[in-house]
């Protein structure tokens, strides 16, 4: 439940970072939807363990959820910058 979760918070970062700052002009909504989501699950599942500590399996963690969209907007922050300097 908790992939679901990230994916959802990851995805509304994702939405909100091109509909309100302008990012990845040229590309579609949904490419950006799409990193937010799976930058999302990357911070939810892989950083966030570093970073705080470990909550049972299963149990909803406020800590971890800000990761997730944090490394969603990273990777969004990113991309944007990659899209910027060599148009990829």
């Amino acid at each position: 439940m908790n992939i679901v979760i990230w994916m959802l918070s990851g995805a509304i970062v994702g939405r909100l970072g091109y509909s309100v700052m302008g990012l990845n002009d040229a590309l579609a909504k949904r490419v950006s939807t799409v990193i937010g989501a799976l930058a999302g699950v990357v911070g939810g599942s892989l950083v966030a363990p570093i970073f705080t500590a470990a909550a049972a399996p299963g149990d909803f963690s406020f800590p971890t959820l800000y990761f997730a969209a944090a490394m969603a907007a990273a990777a969004l922050c990113v991309r944007n910058l990659v899209h910027n300097r060599w148009g990829v």
